[in-house]
């Protein structure tokens, strides 16, 4: 297949990409002006040899895509869109805010409006989502039929998924990966934590009790190539383990994988103070109890569907 990836070189992006290309498939990847044409993004041939091919530059604030270096890739069989500034990455400022919002949708409206210019076009769109679409729902068990939640991420994944609707309306296949937080050492939340549970000053957030819903980086990649390759699979997709964990549980389990402690519990207010009372409660201290149902019905297998094994593998222990 040839596939065509925008968000190439972030944490999933980079995963994703390195997996496809072992698999023998074709991955075009749009890349912003700026960002270089060498190493990974560059053309020339890979480590095993194989072919990489040269990058598509685009542009989603002025709304720009190289047509002529995309048709010159060659027919596109699927389109896999990771792009977006990092929700947790900075403090939400007004400013942040508006480039989460924004980030998202205008990159999702250029790569519709991209995906619709396509002769031929592709047999489906894997769109980045996010479990925030939920809110903050205490142990209620949610899954792809449930309701949008409250708050200020809810706003943003409504809108970031509502931008990609031109392409399902012409009748093309939409999968709207819905993830949670994504388990990895090289980065995301779990990188944060690694330093302070290593040093045995790590514990809860708060009470403990909200639940975290959760998948290691190479089950991430597994839901995206199952996005991609099952033509059953449309709309919404919960991409989490069937296993979400309270955070007290989270941080147990990460300590017991580290052989440290982990006696100590961050204030709620602390993190108030840290974040801002809306971060924090929409991120650290948010309880989603988020079940992939759509993935369990379709006969989907996690390599890691519980959390103490997901935690081993990424770590490496």
């Amino acid at each position: 297949m040839h596939i065509l990836v925008t968000g190439s070189t972030g944490l999933i992006g980079t995963a994703l990409t390195a997996q496809l290309g072992s698999d023998g498939h074709q991955v075009t990847r749009l890349v912003r002006p700026g960002s270089g044409r060498g190493g990974p993004n560059g053309s020339g041939p890979s480590s095993d040899g194989r072919p990489i091919h040269p990058p598509v530059t685009w542009d989603p604030v002025l709304g720009t895509v190289d047509a002529d270096a995309l048709e010159a890739a060659g027919p596109v069989d699927a389109v896999v869109h990771l792009a977006g500034a990092g929700v947790g990455d900075k403090r939400w400022t007004a400013d942040r805010k508006q480039l989460i919002l924004s980030s998202r949708t205008a990159s999702t409206a250029l790569i519709a409006e991209t995906v619709l210019r396509l002769d031929p076009r592709p047999s489906v769109l894997v769109n980045a989502s996010a479990i925030g679409y939920y809110g903050n729902r205490g142990d209620e068990e949610l899954t792809e039929e449930s309701t949008r939640g409250r708050g200020f991420l809810a706003d943003v994944v409504e809108a970031w998924e509502r931008a990609a609707g031109p392409v399902a309306d012409a009748g093309i296949r939409v999968v709207l990966v819905r993830t949670g937080l994504v388990l990895a050492a090289s980065g995301g939340v779990l990188a944060k934590q690694l330093p302070l549970f290593r040093a045995g000053v790590g514990g809860r957030l708060g009470a403990g009790k909200q639940f975290q819903s959760w998948i290691t980086l190479p089950d991430e990649v597994g839901v995206i190539r199952a996005a991609i390759d099952d033509p059953a699979l449309s709309g919404p997709l919960n991409a989490v383990s069937p296993h979400p964990a309270t955070n007290a549980e989270f941080t147990a389990a990460l300590a017991r994988v580290l052989h440290r402690p982990a006696a100590l519990a961050v204030p709620a207010l602390a993190l108030r103070m840290a974040l801002g009372a809306e971060m924090a409660d929409e991120t650290a201290l948010v309880s989603q109890r988020v079940l992939p149902a759509k993935l369990k019905a379709a006969g989907h297998t996690f390599a890691h569907p519980d959390l103490e094994s997901g935690l081993r593998a990424v770590l490496g222990r």
